[in-house]
C-alpha cells in the first residue's frame, strides 16, 4: 500500500530565505522512502547584508521576513504538509538580535525558527542520500557555500575524517576588507591541504544555489561531474562580465548575479587546495536535509 506524507523545510539563509515542500512516497514492498519536490519557493531577503555590515537584522528586513513566514504558513497549510522545521544559519547566528528576531516571528506567525551553529547545518546537509555519487573506495571533500559561511567535510572510504566550518560566504567576501577575508582564505588553505594530503585522486562534492546555478550553465548531463580545467575558465567568463551582463545574458537573478562569482572561487579554490580534478553537483541543499532529517526523526 502507498503512503504519501508531505514535509517541509524552510531554510533562512544569508542571501535568501527557502521554503520545500516535499512528498514522501512509501510502499510495503519498498522500504527506501522516495522524495519527491512540491514546491519550492525562494525569495530573495539579503540578511547578510545587515548582519555581516551592521551586526543586526534591520527593522525593514524583519518585516519582510514575517510577511515571508506568513505566507509559508499558508503555503504549508495549503500543501497539507503535516510537518515541518525551520533553521536559521550564519547571518542570524552572528546578528546581535538574531533571538529577538526568532521570538517575535514565532509570536506573530507560530512560526519556530531554530538558529543552529554550523556544525549542525553541515551534518543536516550530509544527511542526504549522496550513494549515487559516493564510491566507497574514494575520497571526496564536500564543500557547501552559503552566503555567510562554507562548510568543508572531508571523507574517505565511506567514513568522515573531518568537519570544519568557516566564516567565508558570498555575501561575506562582497563586504569583507581584501585583507579579513585572506586572513580566512589562508585558514581555509592551511586546513584543505592538511586534512586532504594524504588522500589519492580526490574529487569534490558542490552544494549550495550558486553552483547549482553553474551546472546548469555548463549543459552538462546530470551525473556528469565538472573539470577543474572548465571552473577555472567559467570564473574567468564570470569575472569578466558586469554585474548587469550577468542578469542580461546568463538570466541570472539579480541577487545571485553578484554573489556566483565569489561563490566560484571558493569551489576553484578548494578543488586547487586538495588536488581535486572533478567536482560533483547533485543538487541538494540545506533544505532537502531537512525533509531528510524530519523523515528519519534526527531533528
Amino acid at each position: 500500500m502507498l503512503k504519501i506524507e508531505k514535509l517541509a523545510g524552510i531554510d533562512i539563509g544569508s542571501n535568501a530565505i527557502r521554503l520545500l515542500v516535499s512528498n514522501v512516497i512509501t510502499n510495503k514492498k519498498n522500504d527506501k522512502p522516495s522524495f519527491k519536490k512540491s514546491a519550492l519557493v525562494r525569495v530573495p531577503i539579503r540578511l547578510g547584508a545587515d548582519s555581516f555590515i551592521k551586526g543586526e537584522i534591520s527593522e525593514e528586513n524583519k518585516n519582510r521576513m514575517v510577511k515571508a513566514m506568513e505566507a509559508f504558513k499558508l503555503l504549508m497549510e495549503v500543501h497539507g504538509v503535516t510537518n515541518y522545521y525551520a533553521c536559521a544559519t550564519s547571518a542570524m547566528r552572528d546578528a546581535s538580535n538574531g533571538e529577538e528576531v526568532a521570538k517575535e516571528i514565532l509570536e506573530k506567525t507560530s512560526i519556530k525558527i531554530n538558529i543552529i551553529d554550523g556544525k549542525k547545518e553541515a551534518a543536516i546537509i550530509f544527511s542526504t542520500d549522496l550513494s549515487e555519487i559516493i564510491e566507497k573506495d574514494k575520497s571526496y571533500l564536500y564543500v557547501d557555500v552559503g552566503g555567510g559561511s562554507t562548510e568543508f567535510t572531508v571523507f574517505s572510504k565511506g567514513k568522515i575524517i573531518n568537519s570544519k566550518s568557516f566564516k567565508l560566504g558570498t555575501v561575506r567576501l562582497l563586504n569583507y576588507s581584501k585583507k579579513d577575508s585572506q586572513e580566512i582564505w589562508d585558514e581555509i588553505e592551511t586546513w584543505i591541504k592538511h586534512n586532504t594530503k594524504k588522500l589519492k585522486k580526490l574529487s569534490l562534492i558542490g552544494s549550495g544555489g550558486n553552483i547549482n546555478k553553474i551546472y546548469k550553465l555548463s549543459g552538462k548531463p546530470i551525473g556528469k561531474p565538472l573539470s577543474l580545467i572548465f571552473m577555472k575558465a567559467h570564473y574567468e567568463f564570470l569575472k569578466q562580465m558586469t554585474y548587469e551582463e550577468r542578469i542580461s545574458e546568463l538570466d541570472l537573478n539579480p541577487d545571485r548575479a553578484d554573489v556566483i562569482v565569489p561563490a566560484t572561487s571558493i569551489y576553484l579554490n578548494a578543488m586547487l587546495w586538495s588536488g581535486a580534478k572533478k567536482i560533483f553537483v547533485p543538487k541538494i541543499g540545506l533544505a532537502d536535509g531537512i525533509i531528510k532529517s524530519l523523515y528519519n526523526n534526527n531533528i
